[in-house]
């Protein structure tokens, strides 16, 4: 299993047992998500795509309000960072 998927699964993981976690743990995977992100839109150069920028300033906005967010909206986070990496690594593999 590669780095990314073994990401995406602990993504879904977490967004399944949302309420055993701390708001820092959930935080902490949200930040690691934008790192992500980033990184797999710079080397599947969608860097100026503007629908990535905006879910990454989404999923920001959420790490920073975390504390503040229903279980369901963190939920919703967590799932839509992994359909996001998970869609950037199949556009890297098609490019591949």
């Amino acid at each position: 299993m590669s780095l990314t998927t073994a990401f995406i699964s602990e993504l879904i993981r977490a967004a399944n047992e949302v309420e055993q976690l701390t708001p820092h743990e959930i935080s902490r995977l949200i930040d690691r998500s934008v790192d992500t992100i980033r990184a797999m839109r710079e080397r599947a150069e969608l860097a100026g795509n503007s629908k990535v920028r905006h879910v990454v300033i989404d999923l920001q906005v959420a790490s920073s309000r975390v504390r503040d967010l229903s279980t369901e909206d963190i939920r919703d986070t967590l799932i839509d960072a992994a359909e996001i990496i998970r869609a950037l690594k199949i556009i890297r593999d098609q490019k591949a």
